[in-house]
C-alpha cells in the first residue's frame, strides 16, 4: 500500500481569459465563472502566446479575448493571439467595450469565431460558447459561384438602389434586400445576385465579409469577351444563396465602363437569375441612365434633413432635364421619426409637398445593431433578426416578390 496520500484532481482548465487586465471585466469574470465553474484561467496577452505551446493548451477548448478602448494600440499582439489560437484549433470569442468598428472588423477576420460586447449581456455570453462547442466548424460564407446555365432566359427583374447622399443607408438596405429575397422561400427561394457598382467606394463585400478580387476587374475591363463562365467566376457567393458581384480591389475611375458595358452585365445577370439588386454610386455617370431604364423600380434613399432635400430636387431636375424615365424612382426615407412624433411626421409631410416626390417608404433608425451588422459582415436577419429596421426589409422583400408573382401570373 502506498504511503502517499491521494491527490484531488484537478478541474480540466477548458477555457481562458485573455486580457490586459480581467479585473477591467469583472462581469466576464462572474459569467466565465457560471459557465465553466473552476475549470477556467486568465491570462495576459503575452502570456498567452507563450501558454499555447505549453501542453496544457492542449485541452482548451476556447479563449475570451476581452479588449477595450485602450488597447487598440496592441492590435497586433492581439492578432497574433487570434492566429495562435486557430493554428490550434482553439476557439476565439473576442469580448469588447468602445472599440472602434475598424478595429473590431479587423480582429473579426482574423478567424474569431464569435463577438460580444460588454457589458455583457445577460446570458449572452453562455450562448456564444453553447454555439462554438455544438457548432462544427463553420464553412466559409465566400464561396465559389455555381456555374451558371448558358443560354438561360430568367428575364429577372431588376431593382436599384441609389443614395442622394453619404450615409443614407443605400448599401444597408440593397444588401439585406437581397438576402430577404434569397430567403424567402424554405424550399424554393429565388436566385439573387447583387451587383455593386460603385466602383470607388463599394461596400457590399464589407457588409457580408466577402474578399474583393482581381477578377472583377478583368471582368469589366472586356465585357465584349464576357460569357456565362467568365461572369459566373466574377461572382462569389455568400452562404450557398446569394451571389454577388463585389466592388473591384482597388479605386477606379467611374467611367470605366460605358452604357454598353453596364448593358452587357445587366443582361447577364437577369438571364441568370430571378432578382437583380444593383447598389449604385451616389453619382450620376454616363451608364446611369442604362440602369435606370433596365430598372423595374429604383429606389432613392434620402433623410430627412436640407443635405438630402436639395440633392433630390437637383437629382429629379437632372433626370428631367435628359427625359428619363422619373415614373420608376420611389423615394425611400430612411431614419423616419416615429409613429409618436407628430412635429417630425409633419416635416416629413412638408418636404415630400416642397419637392413634389411621393415618399413610398419610411424606414425606421435601427440604431447601433445596424452599424454593428454592417461592421460584423452579416446581414440583419442573422445578426439582428427583431430589428425594426429588418422587419421592414423583410416585409418590402415579400411584397416585391408577390408582385412579381402576380405580373407573371397577369402575363
Amino acid at each position: 500500500m502506498s504511503s502517499v496520500m491521494p491527490q484531488p484532481e484537478q478541474d480540466m482548465i477548458l477555457a481562458c481569459t485573455v486580457s490586459r487586465d480581467v479585473q477591467n471585466f469583472d462581469l466576464l469574470i462572474e459569467d466565465m465563472e457560471s459557465v465553466l465553474g473552476e475549470s477556467w484561467g486568465d491570462l495576459g496577452f503575452a502570456e498567452a502566446l507563450a501558454f499555447f505551446g505549453q501542453p496544457e493548451a492542449q485541452a482548451m477548448e476556447f479563449i475570451a479575448l476581452a479588449l477595450d478602448d485602450a488597447d487598440e494600440d496592441n492590435l497586433p499582439m492581439m492578432t497574433e493571439i487570434i492566429l495562435q489560437a486557430k493554428k490550434r484549433d482553439i476557439k476565439v470569442i473576442l469580448i469588447a467595450e468602445d472599440v472602434t468598428p475598424a478595429a473590431l472588423h479587423s480582429l473579426l477576420r482574423q478567424g474569431a469565431d464569435e463577438f460580444v460586447t460588454y457589458p455583457l449581456p445577460e446570458g449572452e455570453l453562455a450562448l456564444a460558447i453553447e454555439r462554438i462547442r455544438t457548432t462544427a466548424p463553420a464553412p466559409v460564407a465566400a464561396t465559389s459561384a455555381s456555374p451558371l446555365r448558358a443560354g438561360a432566359q430568367k428575364d429577372g427583374a431588376v431593382i436599384v438602389v441609389h443614395g442622394l447622399a453619404g450615409g443614407t443607408g443605400s448599401t444597408t438596405l440593397a444588401v439585406n434586400l437581397a438576402w430577404e429575397l434569397a430567403n424567402l422561400g424554405k424550399t424554393d427561394s429565388p436566385s439573387v445576385c447583387l451587383l455593386d457598382l460603385d466602383l470607388q467606394f463599394g461596400s457590399a463585400s464589407t457588409y457580408l465579409d466577402l474578399p474583393r478580387r482581381e477578377v472583377v476587374y478583368e471582368m469589366l475591363s472586356d465585357t465584349e469577351a464576357m460569357d456565362e463562365e467568365i461572369f459566373g467566376q466574377a461572382l462569389i457567393g455568400y452562404e450557398d444563396k446569394l451571389q454577388v458581384l463585389t466592388a473591384p480591389s482597388d479605386m477606379l475611375p467611374l467611367d470605366l465602363l460605358t452604357s454598353e458595358d453596364i448593358g452587357r452585365v445587366l443582361d447577364m445577370a437577369r438571364n441568370q437569375f430571378d432578382y437583380v439588386i444593383i447598389d449604385m454610386p451616389s453619382t450620376l455617370v454616363q451608364w446611369s441612365e442604362r440602369v435606370l431604364t433596365s430598372a423595374h423600380i429604383y429606389f432613392v434613399m434620402l433623410e430627412l434633413d436640407m443635405r438630402s432635400a436639395q440633392n433630390t430636387l437637383r437629382f429629379k431636375r437632372a433626370l428631367q432635364s435628359e427625359e428619363l424615365p422619373v415614373e420608376k424612382l420611389r423615394y425611400v426615407l430612411n431614419r423616419a421619426p416615429k409613429f409618436t412624433d407628430l412635429n417630425a411626421k409633419s416635416r416629413v409631410k412638408r418636404m415630400a409637398e416642397s419637392l413634389e416626390i411621393s415618399i413610398d417608404l419610411q424606414l425606421p433608425d435601427g440604431g447601433k445593431p445596424i452599424t454593428q451588422a454592417n461592421d460584423h459582415g452579416m446581414p440583419l436577419a442573422t445578426s439582428a433578426p427583431k430589428s425594426p429596421l429588418r422587419k421592414e426589409i423583410a416585409k418590402l422583400a415579400a411584397s416585391l416578390h408577390t408582385l412579381r408573382d402576380n405580373d407573371a401570373a397577369a402575363a
